[in-house]
């Protein structure tokens, strides 16, 4: 059943049925949330939809990234659904799965992947611009058979939540390349030295970015994740994945935008009649579909070139572009069709707005990613060698 037509309706009635009713209770966080949360992931698990594209081997359905792309979708038409679901674990699950030692298997992915503890990753830090992680100033230093980590991180996602945080630090200083100077470590949450300082608001909102304090936290040796100076290679496997991945649940969402416009033009009267008949009302219908789709072929080709080993990097970067563009017009078309209604939080659009937004800087800036392309696009290409 796994990846067939199916499971992606039983997904989608999933998070249209139990998500979607119980979203403001999960925005206002607490332990009211805490408790909704839990009993959605231990209904999914009853459902056999629980984290549907983990490895077997870790209690998951096993889907490879193909299969699991039109669930992605279906998932994240709520940004809570991949959470109840259990699949926003696939990124680190896949990390340290393929990188961990046996230790950092044992304490930290098995009960993990069961749904028993919750991750979180930080490589973004204050004053330091995102999109130069060579900049980063967090750094370990060798202390007997482990690291000492100090230095400070912010839009950690879920890290008030985590049982653990992957840190990437510092732990180079010899002269040489920037690109081999970092490393992933994990940190346990409850370790002396690690505080969350506090939840960053996101355009007015709590969406669950912290920003840490790492004051002389002590991590065993065998917390490294890959190989010693090769943190920043391991967290660009993770960042291609981590953005088809979002492009995937930002498609989600702004399918519902879409819907939400489309029956709000059809069954809103003005004048008695509908929208609709309104020709620049029915213009936002046709130019949503088109950005809609449009976002939807470009990730899709982006999922093909990861699942064929290809060189992710154009398609991956202007897939992310092309998609939190999308995303963020089609939510404020929706808006504008909803009118005043639009901007409170008697729909779900002003939630979407937010996340819409973010979307445009969040895994890299529009800026860095269209740059990027175009440098590869523009780059000189080989003459095939002349023949006769």
């Amino acid at each position: 059943m796994a990846g067939s037509p199916d499971t992606v309706s039983l997904v989608r009635a999933f998070v249209v049925d139990q998500v979607y009713p119980v979203e403001p209770v999960l925005a206002a966080g607490g332990g009211a949330a805490a408790q909704c949360l839990a009993r959605l992931q231990q209904a999914a698990r009853e459902s056999g939809l629980w984290a549907l594209p983990l490895p077997v081997e870790l209690g998951g359905g096993g889907l490879d990234l193909a299969r699991y792309a039109p669930v992605a979708e279906a998932e994240g038409a709520s940004d809570y659904g991949p959470t109840a679901l259990g699949s926003d674990l696939l990124l680190d699950a896949t990390m340290l799965h393929r990188h961990g030692s046996a230790a950092v298997r044992d304490r930290f992915l098995r009960p993990m992947a069961a749904g028993r503890a919750r991750p979180s990753f930080a490589m973004t830090e204050p004053g330091v611009a995102g999109s130069d992680p060579q900049g980063l100033r967090t750094i370990a230093v060798p202390d007997g058979d482990g690291w000492v980590v100090r230095g400070r991180k912010w839009f950690t996602s879920g890290a008030a939540q985590a049982m653990f945080t992957t840190v990437v630090c510092r732990t180079e200083s010899d002269g040489g390349p920037d690109r081999e100077a970092f490393s992933l470590l994990v940190v346990p949450t409850d370790a002396p030295g690690y505080r969350v300082l506090r939840e960053l608001p996101v355009l007015g909102a709590h969406m669950g970015q912290c920003e840490l304090a790492l004051d002389g936290v002590r991590v065993p040796g065998e917390y490294l994740i890959g190989p010693r100076g090769g943190g920043l290679a391991v967290a660009g496997q993770r960042l291609a994945l981590g953005r088809v991945l979002r492009c995937l649940r930002w498609i989600g969402q702004t399918a519902r935008a879409y819907e939400l416009l489309r029956e709000r033009l059809r069954h809103r009267q003005v004048s008695g009649r509908p929208l609709a008949d309104k020709q620049l009302m029915a213009q936002h219908a046709f130019d949503s579909y088109v950005d809609l789709t449009a976002a939807r072929a470009m990730t899709r080709a982006a999922v093909d070139c990861l699942v064929a080993g290809a060189d992710p990097a154009i398609a991956v970067g202007t897939a992310k572009v092309v998609t939190a563009r999308a995303y963020a017009t089609v939510v404020d078309r929706a808006i504008q069709v909803y009118g005043a209604e639009g901007l409170t939080n008697d729909t779900p659009l002003a939630r979407l707005h937010r996340i819409a937004r973010s979307a445009r800087i969040l895994d890299g800036p529009d800026e860095v990613h269209v740059q990027a392309v175009a440098r590869r696009l523009l780059a000189p290409r080989e003459r095939p060698p002349r023949t006769g």
